[in-house]
Order: C-alpha cells, then sequence, then structure tokens
C-alpha cells in the first residue's frame, strides 16, 4: 500500500522542473524521519542524533567545540549540548572545557563510546547494507555525488535567506 501511494507522488510530480523540486524537498524531510524511525527502533542505548555526534566526535581528528558540531550536525549549538548532555550521563562522553577558550567546551568520547561501536558497529554496518543495496555501484556513485551537491545548493539557500534579511534591515 505504502509503495503504491509512492509511486502515484513519483508519477503526479514528476512532469515539472517545479513538481520535481517539490518533490525531492518532501522526500529529503520524509526520508529523514523515516530513516530516524527506524534507526531509533534498532539502535540500543541511544537515539540517532546521538549516534551521529558520537560517530563525528569519534571520527575527528580534533577537538570539536559544541557550534562545530553543530555546523556539521547542521542543528544549533544548543541542540549539540542537549545531546552531549544525554550522552555524558550515560557514561559515553565526557564535556571538558577548551583550553584555548574558556567559553567553549568540546566533547571527548568515554571508554564506553569506544566499547559500545566495536559491541554495536557490525549491526549497523548490516543495516546500512540493506539501505543501499538497491543500488548498483553506479547509482551509487552518482547518489553520492548528487548528495555532496546538494550541500552547495544548501549552502546557496542559506546565503540567499542571509541577504534578504539583510535587504529587510
Amino acid at each position: 500500500m505504502k509503495d503504491m501511494r509512492i509511486q502515484e507522488l513519483i508519477t503526479r510530480f514528476s512532469d515539472t522542473r517545479e513538481n520535481q523540486q517539490k518533490a525531492i524537498f518532501s522526500t529529503l524531510f520524509i526520508a529523514g524521519n523515516r530513516l530516524q524511525t527506524v534507526f531509533d527502533n534498532h539502535i540500543p542505548e541511544i537515539s540517532l542524533k546521538q549516534f551521529m555526534l558520537l560517530s563525528i566526535v569519534r571520527q575527528s581528528s580534533e577537538q570539536l567545540t559544541f557550534t562545530q558540531l553543530g555546523d556539521i550536525l547542521g542543528c544549533s549549538r544548543q541542540n549539540v549540548k542537549k545531546l552531549a548532555d544525554v550522552l555524558e550521563k550515560k557514561g559515553f562522553i565526557t564535556i571538558q572545557q577548551s583550553p584555548a577558550d574558556a567559553r567553549a567546551m568540546y566533547i571527548c568520547p568515554a571508554k564506553r563510546a569506544e566499547e559500545y561501536f566495536q559491541k554495536e558497529f557490525s549491526a549497523h554496518q548490516k543495516e546500512l547494507k540493506y539501505l543501499f543495496e538497491v543500488y548498483t555501484e553506479e547509482e551509487l556513485e552518482q547518489l553520492f555525488q548528487l548528495l555532496m551537491r546538494l550541500y552547495a545548493g544548501i549552502e546557496n539557500l542559506q546565503r540567499s535567506i542571509t541577504m534578504e534579511k539583510e535587504k529587510e534591515k
């Protein structure tokens, strides 16, 4: 039933560039929500957003402030702080003051985070495999390239909104 409704929407919105843009935007929003729901129901102990924050902290070659992490995740410093507070209470991270700037805080993964990723990472890899097994190698490469270009579109949108706000002042 779901697939039929999605196919109907694809057909309805594939006729013009404007409709395709609307459909792509809606799809990004809906896909994000669906992925969050699926992963929140399958990731033990932490939410998908907490998992993403923890993953970025673990993968980073430098210590990142709440503001920097917010820029990467596309959310506010305050949202990062909320996620970090929960992860700290659960023992996955420690929050420390930056030696370079007394106002800035950064996140360090705790031993529990490493243990968690060693134990749970293979399950997440398996789920990602299921998510992307519907694509050929060529399609996956194209999707990757197009999603990377989406960032340029988002930056263009942000610049445009900022310029509009400046004009209003």
